[in-house]
């Protein structure tokens, strides 16, 4: 059955999450070539391309929690592809020379996880869509 045939198609929590599990199925077999989930994937390309970020930054850019940044940061540390310093009370979160190395791979599937959305939505709709959603998230930001 198509969601917009649902019963509760017309309640945003549903549609929202109805999107959110399709999306995330697409970024899944995109990211699956590196063997990492997006959110790890993505917060590793953060940490490869700002060197020493910290993890209220992290948390800040992927939206998320910051004990889920902690659980994140912890699991890549596990793969040897993050390693924290500190300074005092500051964490400093840096890539290994492993999670260098991966950071051109994790562009590639960003690249590929672009390109299968867009053709299934096309570039403008795909493009006005996540540009919508940004602003519809900061309006609820509660």
């Amino acid at each position: 059955m198509k969601t917009s045939d649902s019963k509760y198609c017309k309640c945003l929590y549903f549609t929202a999450n109805a999107l959110a599990r399709k999306i995330e199925k697409l970024a899944l077999e995109s990211w699956s070539r590196v063997s990492l989930s997006p959110s790890h994937a993505y917060l590793l390309m953060l940490v490869a391309e700002k060197p020493g970020i910290q993890p209220t930054s992290l948390s800040e850019h992927l939206q998320l929690q910051p004990s889920t940044i902690t659980r994140l940061i912890e699991k890549l540390e596990g793969k040897k592809l993050l390693i924290r310093t500190y300074e005092g009370k500051i964490t400093n979160v840096y890539p290994t020379p492993k999670g260098k190395d991966l950071l051109p791979r994790l562009h590639e599937c960003l690249h590929e996880f672009y390109s299968r959305y867009s053709e299934i939505l096309g570039k403008d709709e795909s493009a006005r869509l996540v540009q919508n959603m940004g602003k519809i998230a900061d309006k609820l930001d509660v």
